[in-house]
């Protein structure tokens, strides 16, 4: 294996790692060298950590939630107390309660939010305590890399997911943060925005997998018929981007699934209208913008719809989430 792409030695924290996502990504950082600690709310945890081992890689499981904040600070001692180091930090565990913005309930909002962004914001938080520390004690950088978990929800404004869509949203801002605050100790951070069939996204994508079951199963290759959304693809790309093939790469939005990674570009100013007299009326504003967007349609908005044309998976989804 290149030593450009290895992980050999380095130390990784997965959240959510019990399955789906989250457990092709503990396997893929483990397959690479990666020791991990594996983070979820029950015995999977355990189960995925035994698998890890299985592979020659050490491995111990933390379970929790991680909206609780102080589960941070536990998932990064209990890297540095088994491997003696922290390298990278995967955030990955989510919840769903998806309803219109009209059935929304109080607690539906704040489930998505504190397990996703809080989640995210708790350990990363944690993960940037050691880092800094790590970085005055060894007088300059040292090797940091966390990837985050947003989704194509944040790009749509999903309807049927406003709770999911601020969450991921919000984990965008705080990884530009991230890769902006850390930088100088070393650490580079991103954000994914993957799909992929797994338990938590059973009744998303019609279809079965490319080998003509519906299960998930992802044996083999692509040429054996690996599942054209199986979470070992998304797997992979993380496994690159905690690698330090990856240094150059930080604060940067990557769609993935299936056969392509495709990076999203920076918002762009698409017209800008500047008052005449140094400040605007409502008189004005109607001159200048009514006719603008007069018979405008109604996907000519903020919303980044054009991302759905990179589908061509083939498979029907009636929206994207992890």
């Amino acid at each position: 294996m290149s030593s450009n792409i290895s992980l050999e030695g380095k130390a990784a924290i997965v959240t959510g790692a019990g399955a789906g996502l989250g457990r092709s990504e503990a396997l893929a950082l483990a397959e690479r060298g990666a020791n991990v600690v594996v983070n979820d709310m029950g015995p999977a945890a355990e189960e995925v950590a035994a698998e890890i081992r299985s592979l020659g890689r050490q491995a111990v499981a933390v379970t929790g939630d991680v909206g609780d904040w102080s589960i941070g600070d536990r998932l990064v001692g209990a890297a540095v107390d088994a491997f003696g180091r922290l390298d990278i930090l995967v955030n990955n565990a989510g919840v769903l309660r998806d309803k219109m913005l009209f059935n929304l309930t109080e607690s539906d909002w704040d489930d998505v939010i504190r397990v996703h962004l809080k989640g995210h914001a708790a350990v990363s938080r944690a993960a940037a305590v050691h880092w800094r520390a790590a970085s005055k004690a060894a007088g300059g950088p040292v090797y940091g890399r966390v990837v985050n978990t947003s989704s194509e929800a944040f790009l749509f404004g999903s309807a049927g997911q406003p709770n999911y869509s601020a969450a991921k949203a919000g984990i965008v801002a705080l990884t530009l943060a991230t890769a902006q605050g850390l930088a100088k100790y070393g650490v580079r951070a991103n954000a994914i925005c993957p799909r992929a069939r797994t338990g938590m996204t059973a009744h998303v994508f019609a279809g079965g997998d490319t080998n003509g079951d519906t299960n998930g199963d992802t044996n083999g290759d692509a040429a054996d018929g690996l599942d054209i959304l199986a979470p070992e693809r998304v797997g992979t790309f993380v496994s690159y981007l905690a690698s330090p093939a990856a240094e150059e790469i930080s604060g940067q939005v990557f769609v993935v699934y299936g056969d392509m990674v495709a990076l999203m570009a920076a918002p762009t100013v698409e017209r800008k209208f500047t008052a005449a007299d140094g400040v605007f009326s409502a008189e004005e504003l109607d001159q200048v913008l009514t006719p603008y967007f007069n018979g405008r349609g109604p996907y000519q908005t903020y919303a980044a719809y054009s991302v759905a044309q990179l589908d061509t998976t083939g498979v029907q989804n009636a929206a994207s989430q992890k």
